[in-house]
Order: structure tokens, then C-alpha cells, then sequence
């Protein structure tokens, strides 16, 4: 299975990258479309309109990506051996963080999309920063592999 693997490795990098690019996308947008709902009138047209790309964002771009990225990230550490090495199994946890951090996004979308208001603008826009935070914590892991 790992030869087979290797033989495709540069297939799942590329797939990797490229889902992981359309995640991080996904997780840099739906804290600002979460800010335009949180800002529209209850109940208006406008909270529709916004509860509407929420839920087209996750199911479109956010749900498939995660699965992607993990599908082929746990293929490209097997490949190469990674599991006995330190900068994956941080690499790992922050790639755990980031799943916890979409999961929680996307469950409190969901309240948005159905009226309520869980978060405040200000956390919005603190949480927003967050997946770029994690996002060059594991670009310096992979590519330095520090330990």
C-alpha cells in the first residue's frame, strides 16, 4: 500500500494543496458572511439572503473540502512515513484545531441561519483571524520541519 502510495504522492500533494486552499477560502469567508447576518434585521429578506450563501458555502465548499483535505492528508502521511515524526503529529493536532474551529463556525452559522445571534460582531471579526493564524503554524511545520 505505502509504495503504491508513494508512486502517486505527487497527486495527493496537489489534491492536498489545492482542497486545502478551497477550505481556508471557505474559512476566511463564512465569518464575514456570518458578520453581514448578524448586521441584517431579523427575519428580513436580507438574514435569508445570508443564511442562504452560509448554507451554500458549507455544503458547496467548506463540507467537501474538510473531507478531501483529511482523505488525502492521512494518505500523504502514510506515504511518506510521517507518522513517527514530530512536526507531523503537531502538524496533526493544529490540523484537529482547525476541523474543531470549522465545526464550531459552521454549528453556530446554523443558528444564525435560523435566526439567532450567538456571536457578536467583535467575536466575528476576532475569530475571523484564526484560521490564518493556524494556517502559518502548519505551512512552517511542513515546510521547516522544525523537530
Amino acid at each position: 500500500m505505502q509504495a503504491t502510495l508513494a508512486t502517486i504522492y505527487p497527486w495527493l500533494k496537489a489534491g492536498h494543496i489545492i482542497f486545502m486552499v478551497f477550505w481556508m477560502a471557505g474559512l476566511f469567508v463564512l465569518p464575514r458572511q456570518m458578520l453581514y447576518c448578524v448586521s441584517a434585521a431579523p427575519g428580513s429578506p436580507e438574514e435569508a439572503l445570508w443564511a442562504d450563501r452560509m448554507g451554500k458555502l458549507r455544503g458547496i465548499i467548506l463540507t467537501p473540502s474538510i473531507v478531501v483535505v483529511w482523505v488525502l492528508g492521512l494518505a500523504l502521511a502514510t506515504a511518506i512515513g510521517a507518522w513517527d515524526q514530530g512536526w507531523f503529529h503537531a502538524k496533526l493536532t493544529l490540523g484537529v484545531a482547525m476541523s474543531g474551529f470549522h465545526g464550531y463556525l459552521a454549528a453556530q452559522s446554523k443558528k444564525m441561519a435560523r435566526g439567532a445571534r450567538p456571536l457578536s460582531e467583535r467575536q466575528l471579526r476576532m475569530w475571523g483571524e484564526l484560521p490564518a493564524i493556524l494556517m502559518i503554524l502548519i505551512v512552517v511545520l511542513v515546510v521547516i520541519k522544525p523537530f
